[in-house]
């Protein structure tokens, strides 16, 4: 490979790092609240696929991407209220819940989804940041959705939030002993639906920006298994909003190989590379299978932990 061509892959998965990590970002973020609230959430697969279609459905007849935006949050608060309430009642499994909701979700967008797959709904804008350069591969490289950044911005809110507030730091003690959350009068129940509901609005806003900016249309396949590997990313995260962004980032790279490569000309092993997140979600699961190195950051509530 040549020295222009590498730079090219290198630029491409750049750019690609922060278009693909966009979802993984949100879906990150509200898996780690609703984790640090002592509860796993598996469906935030369905909750993200249902969101891309009832967002992108709502940009449609509207006429605003970000009204879209809005009502696929607020679809995805449904299904964690859904998940929450189910999951308070007693010997109810939230992972038995979770994949239940996935294949609801699911459901519902493809039966509902089928009359806007052939639609154009307004997109959501971006921001030119590499407006300064002359070569056109950086520029597209550099061309940053706006929900990226606002990603950006909630991690940092949510980490300072988790450290310094009241609500975090009811929320950490929940997840940590429910024991102590009573001992201080905490209300455990109320705190996990809060935190799931908040959990399925970020899963929900993830879902609209498949659908509305990247790739940009509603099928059927679009989430692509996103949601349950946020469950992999908060691992890899330590359950920590800013190595949310990190591990995000890297999945998003990794997710950008195989069309970088094939961009300059390499074909061979396309499919393998386009199996490189997978592969991390996979070795992640794997070292994280020690009790010892998946304790480490855990809430001691969470299942994986006991």
């Amino acid at each position: 490979m040549s020295v222009d061509a590498l730079l090219s892959v290198l630029i491409a998965v750049l750019g690609g790092a922060i278009r693909v990590s966009t979802p993984f970002l949100f879906v990150s973020l509200g898996e780690c609240i609703t984790e640090r609230a002592g509860r796993i959430n598996l469906g935030l697969e369905g909750t993200m696929v249902f969101g891309a279609m009832f967002g992108y459905a709502v940009s449609y007849h509207s006429g605003s991407a970000w009204v879209g935006v809005l009502a696929a949050g607020l679809s995805g608060v449904v299904f964690g209220l859904v998940h929450g309430a189910l999951c308070s009642l007693p010997r109810v499994n939230d992972i038995a819940i979770g994949v239940a909701l996935i294949i609801l979700g699911l459901g519902l967008a493809f039966f509902f989804g089928k009359g806007y797959i052939q639609p154009t709904a307004p997109r959501l804008p971006s921001i030119e940041l590499g407006a300064w350069s002359d070569s056109p591969a950086l520029r597209a490289a550099l061309q940053v959705n706006v929900l990226f950044l606002i990603g950006l911005v909630l991690a940092l809110c949510l980490s300072w939030a988790l450290a310094n507030t009241r609500w975090g730091l009811q929320l950490r003690t929940v997840g940590d002993s429910a024991d102590a959350a009573r001992a201080l009068g905490l209300s455990i129940n109320r705190t996990r639906i809060v935190a799931t509901a908040l959990g399925g609005f970020l899963g929900g806003v993830a879902g609209a920006f498949l659908s509305l900016y990247y790739p940009g249309s509603w099928n059927e396949g679009l989430s692509s298994g996103q949601g349950v590997m946020a469950v992999a990313l908060v691992i890899f995260a330590r359950w920590r909003p800013m190595g949310c962004v990190r591990a995000a980032l890297i999945f998003g790279g990794a997710s950008s190989i195989g069309p970088a490569l094939q961009a300059v000309g390499i074909q061979a092993g396309y499919h393998l590379w386009n199996a490189a997140p997978y592969v991390l979600t996979l070795a992640i699961m794997l070292a994280s299978t020690s009790r010892a190195r998946a304790s480490i950051g855990a809430p001691g509530e969470l299942a994986m932990t006991r």
